[in-house]
C-alpha cells in the first residue's frame, strides 16, 4: 500500500516534530503494511515550506529509515492549497507532484466545497497537471456532492482520510464513497505522538464493505496509488453517480 497524504517530513510544517517522530511514523506505516509514503508538507501561506528543499529532506529521511532498519520508502510530494496555486511556478508545481509525477494533492479552500475548486482544477489541467482532491470530509456543505461529481467528471480523483471512513455507515465519507466519489485513502497523519496514525488498512476494509466498491478493493488500495505516483494513466473501474 502507498500512503498518498502524510506529513512525515520532520520540522517543515505542522507534521512530525523531529526525526525520531518521523521514524516512529514510518514504523507505524510498516506495521500496517504500507510500503511507501508520499511526504506532503503544506504548500500554503501559513507554512514557510521551501519547495526547493523537499527532495533533499526526503532523501535524508530515507537514509535515516534505512539506518533504523525500516523498509518504508518516502516519496516526494506536497499538499498544495487551492489558495496558493496562482502563486506557484510550473517548476514549483512539478517539484511537489506526488512521487515526482504530474499528480498534485490539492487542498480545497477553507469552508464548503464550491465551484472555485472546479476552476482551480481546470487551471491545473491547462498547465499539464492532474489533481487528487484532499479530504473532502473536511468541507461539508449542500453543494459538496455536486462539486465532487463535477471534479471527477473533469478528471480529478478524490482522497478520503482513512481514519474518517473506519466508522463505516456512520462516517461522513461513507455516502460519498457509496456514490463512487472517493477513489483512494491517505492517512493525513501528522505525528506518531497524537492524532491520526499512519494507518490505511482499517479504512480500506470499511470501503471494501460498500457493495459498489467490493470488487475494486485492490484498485483502491494498490493499483490507483501506484499509478498516481508513477505518473501512469488512471482509469477508474467504477462509476460515480
Amino acid at each position: 500500500m502507498i500512503d498518498l497524504h502524510c506529513h512525515i517530513l520532520p520540522g517543515i510544517d505542522d507534521g512530525a516534530r523531529d526525526v525520531s517522530d518521523a521514524v516512529a511514523m514510518a514504523a507505524q506505516a510498516e506495521a500496517d503494511g504500507i510500503t511507501a509514503i508520499c511526504a506532503t508538507p503544506h504548500i500554503r501561506h501559513d507554512h514557510d515550506v521551501r519547495i526547493g528543499e523537499i527532495y533533499d529532506r526526503v532523501a535524508a529521511l530515507n537514509d535515516e529509515l534505512a539506518r533504523s532498519g525500516i523498509g518504508v520508502r518516502i516519496l516526494p510530494g506536497g499538499e498544495v492549497a487551492e489558495t496558493a496555486l496562482q502563486g506557484l511556478s510550473l517548476d514549483e508545481l512539478a517539484s511537489v507532484g506526488l512521487g515526482g509525477s504530474r499528480w498534485l494533492l490539492l487542498e480545497p479552500a477553507p469552508g464548503p466545497l464550491s465551484d472555485s475548486l472546479v476552476d482551480a482544477l481546470r487551471h491545473l489541467h491547462k498547465r499539464g497537471f492532474r489533481a487528487l482532491i484532499a479530504h473532502p470530509e473536511r468541507h461539508p456543505g449542500p453543494e459538496a456532492e455536486r462539486v465532487l461529481a463535477a471534479l471527477v467528471a473533469d478528471g480529478a480523483l478524490v482522497q478520503g482520510t482513512a481514519a474518517y471512513v473506519e466508522g463505516g455507515g456512520d462516517s461522513p465519507l461513507y455516502p460519498l464513497a457509496s456514490r463512487g466519489l472517493v477513489h483512494v485513502l491517505g492517512s493525513d497523519s501528522h505525528s506518531s505522538l497524537a492524532g491520526r496514525p499512519v494507518r490505511l488498512s482499517a479504512g480500506l476494509a470499511a470501503l471494501s464493505a460498500i457493495p459498489a466498491l467490493r470488487a475494486h478493493s485492490r484498485w483502491i488500495s494498490e493499483e490507483a496509488p501506484a499509478a498516481i505516483v508513477s505518473g501512469g494513466e488512471v482509469v477508474v473501474p467504477f462509476a460515480s453517480t
